[in-house]
């Protein structure tokens, strides 16, 4: 059975220089390839929202990005804002200092308020494993599923590191085979994505979409 990747990927731009010009090249690339979606920063998703209308290619957006360090009134503010613009899919930040202090209320709390600001929207919860021990990830996973995430996510991409399979691998045994796992930060080709795959991500978070995809059509296998 062939492997659908593109429907696996969020076609993603969220340097802080992008432009107009970019932003509009990415939507149209994730029309080209049938992405799952385009992930953008808030003030983009209005009009990739207009550039993706009609198509089945979601608009997903990032919340107290990259650091996690507003406060969950704002991030639920943001949240609502952001689907009232269009976003189909929201991706937020948890409060890594929170976490690492031991306080799981606040974390808790913080990913409650984005997941009922939502209001049925699909969440996923950025745990930033680079900054976290595996203790900790654990321990952000089992908040984020306690919470109502749809999904748990390795990385910003803006922090010391990316997905790795092992951290994959281990979301993975944590969620269960219900909740969401996507790999995000460093996967740059089909091989990198295969492996994330295996290890459980049920989504890639990549700028690299267009380059994975033609590996993919490179390669007579698939």
């Amino acid at each position: 059975m062939t492997q659908n990747y593109a429907a696996m990927i969020d076609h993603t731009l969220l340097k802080a220089e992008a432009t107009k010009n970019e932003i509009t090249k990415i939507c149209e690339e994730a029309l080209k390839y049938e992405f799952a979606s385009v992930c953008v920063n808030p003030t983009w998703v209005n009009y990739s929202s207009e550039l993706l209308a009609g198509s089945n290619v979601k608009v997903c957006t990032v919340i107290g990005f990259p650091l996690g360090t507003t406060t969950s009134e704002v991030k639920a503010f943001e949240t609502s804002n952001a689907i009232e613009n269009g976003a189909q899919e929201i991706d937020m930040v948890i409060n890594i200092g929170a976490l690492k202090d031991k306080n799981y209320d606040l974390v808790l709390n913080d990913i409650k308020a984005v997941v009922t600001a939502a209001d049925g929207t699909l969440v996923k919860v950025i745990i930033e494993t680079a900054l976290l021990t595996d203790e900790e990830k654990v321990k952000a996973c089992e908040l984020s599923v306690e919470a109502g995430a749809d999904f748990v996510k390795t990385s910003t991409g803006f922090s010391t590191g990316g997905a790795t399979a092992e951290d994959v691998a281990l979301m993975r045994k944590t969620v269960g085979p219900e909740i969401g796992v996507k790999a995000s930060g460093g996967v740059r080709s089909l091989e990198d994505m295969q492996k994330m795959i295996e290890a459980g991500a049920t989504r890639i978070g990549a700028s690299s979409g267009v380059a994975i995809m033609n590996g993919l059509i490179s390669d007579s296998n698939y």
